[in-house]
């Protein structure tokens, strides 16, 4: 990459951003890569997320931002999709528990709907869908995922959102209790983003 790159999160998700800013560090040119929060996201037009898919949904925030503000702007949806509950949480992921529900109360639903239920059906993945787009215009679209299970019970300090229940075998953790750098390599949100930046001297 021959000259700097700045690209814009369309959030105000200082965890989701913490996550990307450490998967630059992986790359080659890393040096040349600055990712912040966009600018007043808050103050901005808000996007609705009620596409059925995260690709749709990560794709429709990225256009929406881009026409508002210049630069390169990207935006993620991802979740957790648990078979054995139909999908659910899914694109609802964040919302799971009500719109103001917080991560403890989205966490306690899922264990509620998991009750009782042993092995294959605790089966679970995160998804992570990143789109990156310039004045209304889509310029990549990619996706990536993790698997692992649902524990009975959170463990961990680490991360957030469904992290503490989200256990992941190979590294027999949960996501909470991985390091940073453990979390960068194996999480979907790491993974999805290095394939992003793997394809930015292409696009650019």
């Amino acid at each position: 990459m021959r000259v700097p790159v700045k690209l814009y999160l369309a959030s105000s998700n200082r965890g989701k951003l913490g996550e990307f800013c450490a998967a630059i560090g992986s790359v080659e040119d890393s040096a040349r890569i600055d990712v912040e929060l966009l600018p007043d996201f808050d103050s901005l037009p808000r996007f609705e997320e009620n596409a059925p898919t995260f690709a749709e949904n990560a794709t429709g925030k990225a256009l929406h931002y881009s026409r508002l503000q210049g630069g390169l702007i990207f935006a993620d949806d991802s979740g957790l999709v648990v078979p054995a509950l139909g999908g659910a949480p899914g694109v609802h992921s964040a919302r799971y528990a009500g719109p103001q529900a917080s991560s403890k109360q989205q966490i306690a639903k899922l264990l509620e709907e998991l009750r009782g239920k042993k092995g294959d059906a605790r089966q679970a993945y995160f998804v992570c869908a990143i789109t990156l787009a310039q004045g209304g215009c889509v310029l990549a679209i990619v996706t990536d995922r993790v698997n692992g299970e649902i524990r009975e019970s959170p463990s961990g300090e680490n991360g957030f959102g469904y992290d503490p229940v989200f256990y992941f075998p190979p590294l027999k953790k949960t996501f909470a209790q991985l390091s940073t750098e453990e979390k960068n390599k194996f999480s979907h949100r790491g993974k999805a983003f290095r394939r992003l930046l793997a394809a930015l001297p292409t696009l650019l």
